[in-house]
């Protein structure tokens, strides 16, 4: 322990603990002994102390009864119960009163020690730890990145990312910094490898990567033939470390198999959701299906017709299968769907939209007060696990386990926060997207972008026979020359999507068996 610890340690035979108090003293820590609850609740109106070891059968007031009387003077202190008696009674009112640990008469010095380290040190010595794991990753991961890998292996490189971000996130902020840069050295090499690829995933569907169209058939269709009755719930923007932090919430209701599947492009709702829900590539889409698919240039909503894609799946596959579609914007019609779930569950497979995350994302680009909310990527991690902790879905979620269904959960895309900003200029009818383009009077630097002259080949629609696509690389996002400077000042350090970077492409696709 390098920082000196304040301890206050309330025993009315404290006289005989003498031998303990230099024990502590020569590792490093300062003891204030008491004889009585009353003298250490004087204590600690005086003093702030990093732990406090209490006995809990002392003359005048009870141990118990000092210990609530010191968790209203200070809530955050971590409290040691130390007593001769073994009462489960006792052990489960200090239990219930949020003592930090429980330690039985007589005590041996090392149970003091380790408690202290427990309680006082241990964000220390996990962060130490964790730093040091994330040292010795960190030249290999960077050897790893530079490699000829499959897609498979690129899913693993942002797993072991995530999984360090995660474990990062309270550390020293210059392992977070060398984190940040490693991570966008990765997204650059992660659009090469697509950039190299993609055509081949789209003409060769046998051989490619789990993507968009292929959700439903391989994930969700073989449930169902298993006689299951399947919840498939989308939750739009929903990325894989956001995932993580909500995943705590379920675990004590489900069982998990997690994977990370590819999101066509553009990563964006109208494009990647309907080769969901199609099980079609959009150029096919709009090919059979022409009054379903809505163009760039319409004013029309671009996702409002997902319930009927889905039936044209169903139908294509030659299934009979009952469904229902639902799109849940609020929390109101969250809790009307909690009334329903009964009938719902009848139905074999119920399709869901959860569109929070998408909201909070436009939001935190437009509303100041959300921005400064979600400052950071911890920050807006733990926005969405507050979200998801404290409005109807978590309720969703605990009454789908308790009637035993099992529930597919996943995205259509993620979302990347953007930072450097790319000139482009194209004319009035070039859609608004910050992370991706498709127009016919496109101006770029070919170098900063991946480019798309066929779109056909890479089964997108055309709008016109001279449209072209273009996405955005790594955190780079499009600002047109006009206006240029607040439009990039507007938009830098957003949550966009639409282009190719890991957090955009890689998202979470979960099956999971209620316990």
């Amino acid at each position: 322990m390098t920082k000196q610890t304040l301890i206050l340690w309330a025993d009315d035979e404290i006289d005989l603990l003498k031998p303990y108090i230099l024990f502590l003293g020569d590792k490093g820590c300062t003891v204030d002994p008491v004889f009585s609850g009353q003298d250490a609740i004087d204590k600690c109106r005086e003093k702030t102390y990093d732990i406090i070891f209490l006995d809990e059968n002392m003359p005048g007031l009870s141990g118990l009864e000092t210990l609530i009387i010191i968790k209203e003077i200070n809530p955050s202190v971590p409290v040691v119960m130390v007593t001769k008696s073994e009462e489960e009674s006792i052990m489960n009112q200090a239990i219930g009163n949020k003592i930090a640990d429980y330690l039985i008469k007589p005590v041996n010095p090392n149970q003091l020690l380790l408690s202290i380290k427990k309680n006082v040190h241990q964000q220390q010595f996990i962060s130490e730890t964790t730093t040091a794991g994330y040292q010795q990753e960190f030249v290999r991961l960077s050897m790893q990145i530079q490699e000829d890998m499959p897609p498979s292996g690129w899913i693993d490189i942002y797993k072991k990312l995530v999984h360090w971000e995660l474990e990062l996130e309270n550390g020293p902020h210059q392992w977070a910094e060398m984190l940040k840069m490693q991570k966008k050295e990765a997204n650059q090499s992660f659009g090469k490898f697509v950039k190299r690829n993609y055509a081949d995933w789209i003409s060769k569907p046998e051989s490619r990567p789990l993507m968009s169209p292929d959700l439903i058939k391989t994930h969700v269709f073989p449930l169902l033939e298993r006689g299951e009755h399947i919840f498939f719930i989308l939750v739009d923007n929903f990325r894989f470390d956001q995932w993580k932090v909500v995943k705590e919430l379920l675990t004590d209701r489900f069982a998990f198999d997690e994977s990370l599947y590819y999101s066509i492009l553009p990563t964006a709702t109208q494009y990647a959701r309907n080769a969901i829900f199609s099980g079609l590539m959009p150029a096919q889409i709009e090919k059979l299906f022409p009054e379903l698919w809505v163009d760039e240039e319409s004013e029309d909503g671009k996702n409002l017709n997902e319930a009927p894609l889905i039936q044209t799946m169903i139908e294509r596959y030659r299934k009979k299968y009952t469904f229902s579609y639902t799109k849940v914007n609020d929390s109101t019609y969250g809790e009307r769907i909690l009334g329903n779930l009964a009938s719902m569950g009848q139905t074999q497979l119920n399709v869901m939209v959860l569109n929070f995350i998408d909201i909070l994302s436009h939001a935190r680009t437009e509303m100041k007060m959300v921005r400064e909310l979600a400052q950071t990527e911890a920050a807006y991690r733990s926005l969405t696990r507050s979200w998801f902790q404290h409005s109807f879905a978590l309720e969703l979620f605990h009454r789908l386990a308790d009637r035993g269904h099992t529930v597919v959960i996943t995205t259509d895309h993620g979302t990347i926060r953007v930072d450097d900003p790319i000139k482009v200029i194209g004319d009035k009818n070039t859609n608004t997207n910050l992370r991706y383009k498709v127009g016919r009077n496109l101006s770029y630097n070919l170098k900063e972008v991946f480019e798309i002259r066929e779109p056909e080949r890479f089964g997108l629609p055309s709008p016109n026979i001279s449209s072209r696509y273009i996405f955005a690389l790594n955190d780079n996002f499009f600002a047109y020359p006009n206006n240029y400077n607040y439009y990039v000042a507007y938009y830098k350090n957003t949550f966009q999507h639409g282009g190719i970077s890991m957090e955009e492409m890689l998202v979470p696709l979960i099956t999971m068996h209620p316990k």
